[in-house]
């Protein structure tokens, strides 16, 4: 996998508000939040979407949750709930290709979450 944003931002080469990090994982505030909290949850290991995830990665991506968690519990938003979610592609939304998970709080968050009329 080429090097993308946040492989930069792991390698400390471009700076981020980062919140967290441990020796799988790092989580940052998202420059374009979308809640009155925003921040991702990404693996130190390059993994490029959610259909890249090998059957030995699969702890890894459970990490991401536990941290997603212990976020919430520590910031104090985790009995009030949150929104996790993980784009896959372009269709789903991914813009950076390093799988991240992104952890939405702050509000009431509506569903479904898009406003346009699904059409199919």
């Amino acid at each position: 996998m080429s090097e993308t944003l946040f492989t930069k931002i792991i390698n400390r080469e471009i700076p981020a508000d980062i919140i967290y990090e441990d020796d799988l994982s790092l989580a940052f505030r998202d420059i374009n939040p979308q809640a009155p909290v925003h921040f991702l949850v990404i693996p130190k290991q390059a993994i490029a979407t959610i259909n890249d995830i090998a059957e030995s990665e699969r702890e890894i991506v459970g990490h991401l949750y536990l941290v997603a968690a212990k976020l919430a519990k520590s910031m104090g938003f985790a009995d009030d709930g949150y929104r996790t979610v993980m784009n896959c592609n372009e269709h789903g939304g991914q813009t950076v290709f390093h799988l991240h998970l992104h952890v939405l709080a702050g509000k009431p968050m509506g569903w479904p979450p898009y406003t346009d009329k699904l059409k199919v």
